[in-house]
């Protein structure tokens, strides 16, 4: 079993809340309030920036440049077409792009820091591998629905699916199943339970997703 299947299986019930959450299927079904997702969109547009950080941050500990390059491709992916998206998104919702972050958005945004700040391949693989993994299995079944959908609904999906996507999440994984062969017990136990937090926390933020964070104006 490769290390992230293995570590996909240890939070199969999260894992499972998190990629077939009520809040994603409507969504998908475009029946999700405009309001919830003008509040989730606020909150998860605050992510861009640490997120692109932590990237940036695995391209530079990657072992070889062969192994750096994919990340430093979608590193220009979330930059270009994922940050227009929600800009437009929030502009047709007529909601500005910034907002206080939530709870749920600062614990995520925290780890997220942590796992840049160790300076550790290893850990800041962990988060990216859960949280573009998370993303394109709820939204990948729904890939041929986007079209018939507004586009703030649509657009959504087609950024978590399809070949491209495919591709990112395949080297994610595969960078971690890697890394994962050279490390020890202690190590290994580290990255776990990282991966778990990770899990948790995109479950917790589905959640209030689904409650509704509240919409700032």
């Amino acid at each position: 079993m490769w290390a992230t299947e293995f570590l996909r299986a240890q939070v199969k019930a999260d894992w499972d809340a998190a990629t077939k959450h009520a809040f994603t299927n409507a969504l998908v079904e475009g029946t999700l309030d405009k309001e919830k997702m003008a509040g989730y969109l606020q909150q998860d547009y605050q992510f861009i920036d640490g997120f692109v950080r932590l990237l940036a941050s695995a391209v530079a500990h990657a072992p070889t440049l062969a192994d750096g390059v994919p990340g430093a491709q979608f590193l220009g992916q979330i930059c270009g077409p994922e940050n227009t998206y929600f800009l437009r998104s929030m502009e047709a919702l007529d909601v500005p792009a910034i907002a206080t972050p939530a709870p749920e958005t600062v614990a995520f945004q925290t780890m997220m820091r942590n796992a840049r700040l160790s300076g550790r391949y290893e850990l800041m693989l962990a988060v990216l591998v859960v949280a573009e993994w998370v993303y394109l299995e709820w939204a990948s079944p729904f890939e041929d629905c986007a079209d018939d959908l507004p586009f703030w609904f649509g657009e959504w999906i087609t950024l978590h699916s399809g070949d491209g996507f495919e591709g990112v999440v395949a080297y994610l994984r595969g960078q971690l199943d890697s890394v994962w062969e050279g490390l020890d017990q202690t190590a290994r136990d580290e990255v776990q339970e990282l991966f778990v937090q990770a899990v948790a926390l995109e479950r917790a933020f589905f959640d209030a997703a689904w409650i509704g964070f509240k919409v700032q104006r």
